[in-house]
């Protein structure tokens, strides 16, 4: 009896989440949101690396790791983008 019942279990696992099909301008309203949250943190990274490099307190492995984090952010913002903007085929 347990075979029937991790079987129910796991087709229902695969089956795709009914709300996220129902409502695809909420996925999209999320992706925005989050965009516009990654935008933000890019931007405070930016001025954050550019103080310590104006007050010459910087420590230089510590300004290369926030220029990873910032190329990441980058990445990111640029994968939404490209999800949330429609391909045109001329």
């Amino acid at each position: 009896m347990n075979d029937g019942q991790d079987s129910d279990d796991s087709s229902a696992d695969s089956l795709p989440d009914v709300a996220d099909m129902a409502n695809p301008d909420a996925e999209r309203q999320e992706a925005q949101t989050l965009l516009e949250q990654l935008r933000l943190e890019h931007r405070r990274i930016d001025q954050e690396i550019n103080a310590l490099i104006e007050t010459g307190v910087a420590d230089m492995l510590k300004v290369r790791r926030m220029k990873k984090i910032k190329l990441s952010i980058k990445d990111q913002i640029a994968y939404l983008e490209n999800q949330l903007t429609p391909d045109i085929i001329a």
